[in-house]
């Protein structure tokens, strides 16, 4: 079973510049978990809602930090996860692209 979810849009601290950490800036995450449905599901909200308070709470420097922090997390609080892909965008941060991160994490269930 796999769960998409796209495009999650929402203001958040992320960044090393001085202006990225005064003023949230909009970051867009897309991922998706793999995992096996017997008698137990994830919860796509509780993943979205997990999502933005950890980000929003964890204030990162870097993607790669948030990325790491956000695989490790929600593996621990989503424990049927088995692989999970991760994507985080910073749509505004230049004039002219769009900036991503992502990885994909393999979990020993």
């Amino acid at each position: 079973m796999k769960i998409h979810i796209e495009d999650l849009e929402f203001p958040c601290i992320i960044g090393i510049l001085d202006f990225e950490r005064e003023k949230e800036q909009d970051i867009i995450i897309n991922l998706t978990i793999d995992y096996e449905y017997k008698d137990e599901f994830i919860n796509y909200a509780d993943v979205v809602l997990f999502i933005k308070i950890h980000t929003k709470k964890s204030q990162f420097l870097l993607l790669e930090d948030a990325l790491s922090s956000l695989s490790t997390k929600l593996k621990e609080k989503f424990p049927l996860t088995n692989t999970l892909s991760l994507k985080i965008t910073k749509p505004s941060i230049l004039p002219d692209a769009k900036v991503s991160l992502s990885n994909i994490y393999h979990f020993n269930s």
